[in-house]
């Protein structure tokens, strides 16, 4: 497996890089983030997965997600992966719309064509990248936590409750709680996996909650002036599932924050001593 770095900087008393790899789970090429704050030589520090939402690469929450600080103070390593596979050959939205494709990978394993062969993106962020991130960089991986915002938020809630124990902490910015209720997961899950809702409900967090999956605890923070609330994210049916399930959940709606980075990086210094507290 290539490993490359394409860029490093220093920021707030350590290094962020940027770094690519060709991934066998896709079979393209890989870029992600790394931020790593200096520590002692020989220290394992935990670590905090970042999955972004539509349209968006490594590079959104890189530069507008205002996390070094926090990282850097609290001893936390950050890693931001794509959001799809990319390059030549990869298939995309026949339509080149923003929500199915390219930049769109929900954080499944497509089953159908022709988007099979190179949406692994589950696979890529269960295993491949992990085994990669663990070999390259100082990370302690009995001391993990993740979140994510919008889809992103449903790849870190579903990714989470599918891997019980793996993550000490999880959280979400205006995650897509139940995309088999949602549009965008209707044409996503539809597409990537068929028209068998049975197969959808492994990655959908309340039906995950339903059948049984539990977190050690969660946070997420949805803006309540948000454009998406009403039809594609519908925050109260993650409150209602994880009342029904005992799921012990902070769920904050937040006057007046919308969908963007002005909401995330509002909050992000929150939920990362949130995740500290829990990766101690």
């Amino acid at each position: 497996m290539t490993f490359e770095t394409l860029s490093t900087n220093r920021s707030f008393g350590g290094t962020q890089g940027v770094y690519a790899h060709d991934s066998a789970e896709t079979g393209t090429r890989m870029t992600f983030s790394v931020f790593v704050p200096d520590h002692a030589p020989g220290a394992k520090l935990p670590l905090i997965w970042y999955l972004s939402g539509l349209t968006c690469t490594h590079a959104n929450v890189t530069e507008k997600g205002e996390f070094r600080r926090a990282c850097a103070e609290l001893g936390l390593i950050f890693v931001a992966p794509d959001t799809s596979p990319r390059g030549d050959g990869v298939p995309d939205d026949a339509e080149g719309a923003y929500d199915f494709g390219l930049g769109a990978g929900f954080y499944v394993d497509a089953s159908e064509a022709p988007f099979a062969r190179h949406y692994r993106m589950r696979s890529y962020i269960e295993r491949e990248l992990p085994a990669l991130v663990g070999n390259h960089f100082p990370v302690d991986m009995d001391r993990q936590g993740i979140m994510g915002h919008s889809m992103g938020g449903h790849g870190a809630l579903t990714i989470s409750l599918r891997n019980p124990g793996r993550y000490r902490s999880t959280s979400a910015f205006a995650p897509i709680v139940a995309p088999s209720q949602v549009p965008w997961g209707h044409k996503a899950l539809g597409g990537y996996l068929g028209q068998d809702r049975a197969r959808w409900a492994e990655y959908d967090a309340c039906a995950l909650i339903d059948a049984g999956a539990r977190l050690p605890d969660l946070l997420v923070d949805q803006g309540e002036a948000d454009n998406f609330l009403a039809e594609q994210l519908k925050t109260y049916l993650l409150e209602e599932a994880c009342a029904r399930a005992g799921q012990s959940a902070t769920i904050r709606l937040q006057p007046g924050y919308d969908h963007s980075y002005y909401f995330i990086s509002t909050f992000m210094a929150d939920h990362l001593a949130w995740h500290a507290d829990r990766l101690k």
